[in-house]
């Protein structure tokens, strides 16, 4: 079965709808999937639910989709720079579902492992907890209250990768791995854009974040602008 598509456009078709759910990698501009976020937003679908970290930057990955208005949810950890984010959810334009970014990260993983929902201390006795189910269990330091997180079943998952063979074994580069496997495995489609792509054996086995049986569609994405979220310079004129 042929994985590998031309262009974002083509490795989208058929996939989008309106409503959907989809899992998005990155964290912050790290990792994220420029290109495929770019197609989506193109395809003029509307009223989706992103399960991300967070949405970019204004005008950077998500955040290009905030500001056509093709967001309705935002399942999400940190609001982070992204000021039509937060003015939008401030005004009452956008719903917003705050999770802790480790509790978000252990729903895809879990959505992606098949499990329904787990338990967590995470977020007992905060608004976190409310309208969740409670359970009282034996811990490391006794007994104590936990809460039911559901696992995310996302309808696709679009993720950013450094490189992938043809049948989708897929690497990331350091930190830029962050949400984008348990993005990946969360997802009923996974597609993957990659910076570059190998022939199947050129990998290391035992360096493969992803397996390829995760993996239904790839586009190379390449080349990529470097940008940067916060630039930060000094005076280097010394008195």
């Amino acid at each position: 079965m042929n994985k590998v598509y031309p262009d974002a456009q083509t490795a989208l078709a058929g996939l989008l709808r309106d409503g959907m759910l989809i899992a998005s990698g990155g964290f912050g501009l790290c990792g994220i999937p420029e290109r495929l976020l770019d197609a989506i937003r193109d395809s003029g679908v509307k009223d989706l639910t992103f399960a991300s970290n967070n949405a970019g930057i204004d005008n950077e990955g998500i955040g290009k989709l905030l500001r056509t208005r093709q967001v309705k949810k935002m399942i999400a950890s940190y609001v982070g720079e992204n000021k039509e984010f937060e003015r939008q959810y401030l005004a009452g334009e956008l719903e917003v579902e705050f999770c802790p970014q480790g509790t978000l990260a252990e729903r895809m993983r879990a959505g992606g492992a098949g499990i329904p929902g787990f338990y967590t201390k995470t977020g007992v006795g905060t608004l976190v907890a409310e309208g969740k189910e409670v359970k009282t269990f034996d811990g490391p330091d006794g007994p104590a209250d936990y809460i039911l997180e559901r696992g995310i079943f996302a309808d696709l998952a679009v993720v950013k990768a450094w490189k992938a063979d043809t049948t989708g074994n897929t690497v990331f580069c350091k930190t830029a791995r962050n949400f984008n496997v348990p993005a990946a495995t969360c997802g009923r489609v996974c597609v993957v854009e990659v910076e570059e792509l190998v022939d199947p054996g050129s990998l290391d086995p035992d360096s493969i974040h992803l397996p390829g049986v995760y993996v239904q569609r790839i586009v190379v994405g390449a080349p990529y602008d470097k940008k940067i979220e916060f630039r930060t310079t000094r005076n280097t004129d010394v008195g």
